[in-house]
């Protein structure tokens, strides 16, 4: 396995591999670029069924996070770590420690937060070895309520460009995925009248938004034949790819989720298809805007500036009409000449 030669590796600043056989912690951190400011981005616990798998995922967990920044308006670079092994059988106070350490030895290059698998309260025993922590209770606190609203307000942007409704309404969406973030979307979504059809690997998690929510649960490989007009990819990435597009019966996609397409090519075949998409490193910015203002934290002030991304999507939307683009190539190419300026 190669680093350099990676199909995901996009010229990233740095790839640390990070071991500690006592605690059996074994990570990767990726820093994409810090041309904005230094790289900011969650640690992702998950069991990865490969090394390769992991590095890809952190490749371009990372990458994404650089554009998520600069089309923020955040002075952040990009970066992302992941952590390999189970969420629920491998965590430990030394395990987390082990981690703060690695991350204290990059000297405030990447500053992390919590992101799947991961907790507010790991994030906590973290912080006893590194202060390149955010997102913490007391401060900024969990991300992901906001990260669902900006989710939900992105929503209604791509609602109100395609369909011209200023409402989600008597609209039928599908969630994929309704964990932390998921949940807090469809709290939203209930609670402006749209019609849920819910997915999740997790029981427990699937069994309370549907007796909150009154949503209707299918099965993990159902919720791509739904008959709907938003699908909300709110999982892991690459849920639109060769074997879902066809598929799809939205004529809208707007998730929570990192990486939504598994290809770039993916976003023309969606605009053949009539289907507009909202790029995730839009829609999903609520989280790292709420962390932006970690000091002296302002719940107000925060939530303001995540309503912004209801006026970027709605720029980036419009722009792909004029131009015949697709919108994953509008949002990249803004992103990068905000880098590019930096630079």
């Amino acid at each position: 396995m190669t680093v350099f030669n990676h199909e995901a590796f996009d010229a990233h600043e740095q790839v640390v591999f990070c071991n500690d056989e006592e605690t059996g912690l074994r990570a990767i951190i990726c820093i994409h670029n810090t041309a904005l400011g230094p790289s900011v981005g969650g640690t992702r616990m998950w069991h990865y069924e490969s090394d390769e798998e992991a590095l890809t995922d952190a490749l371009r967990l990372s990458r994404g996070m650089t554009y998520k920044n600069a089309m923020a308006g955040l002075n952040f670079g990009g970066g992302k770590a992941v952590i390999i092994g189970d969420s629920k059988t491998m965590k430990s106070d030394a395990l987390f420690k082990a981690y703060g350490r690695f991350l204290q030895s990059l000297s405030g290059r990447y500053i992390t937060a919590e992101d799947v698998g991961i907790t507010t309260a790991d994030m906590a025993i973290v912080n006893t070895e590194t202060e390149f922590v955010a997102g913490l209770e007391g401060k900024s606190g969990d991300p992901s309520p906001v990260t669902a609203y900006g989710v939900y307000r992105g929503m209604k942007a791509a609602v109100k460009h395609k369909l011209n409704k200023e409402s989600l309404k008597g609209l039928k969406v599908s969630v994929q995925g309704v964990g932390h973030v998921g949940y807090y979307l469809c709290k939203h979504l209930f609670e402006e009248g749209a019609e849920l059809f819910v997915t999740d690997i997790d029981e427990e998690s699937l069994n309370r938004v549907v007796e909150e929510f009154g949503a209707k649960a299918v099965g993990i490989d159902e919720i791509y034949d739904q008959d709907v007009d938003i699908y909300a990819p709110c999982a892991l990435g690459a849920t639109i790819n060769d074997e879902t597009i066809d598929r799809l019966l939205c004529t809208v996609i707007a998730g929570a989720a990192n990486n939504q397409l598994a290809e770039n090519r993916h976003g023309q075949e969606l605009m053949d298809r009539g289907i507009l998409y909202a790029p995730d490193y839009i829609i999903n910015a609520g989280g790292i805007i709420n962390i932006s203002f970690e000091e002296n934290y302002q719940r107000e002030q925060a939530y303001a500036k995540v309503d912004e991304i209801y006026t970027t999507l709605i720029e980036v939307f419009e722009t792909a009409g004029r131009e015949g683009s697709t919108t994953n190539e509008v949002a990249d190419e803004l992103a990068r000449a905000r880098i590019a300026s930096a630079h």
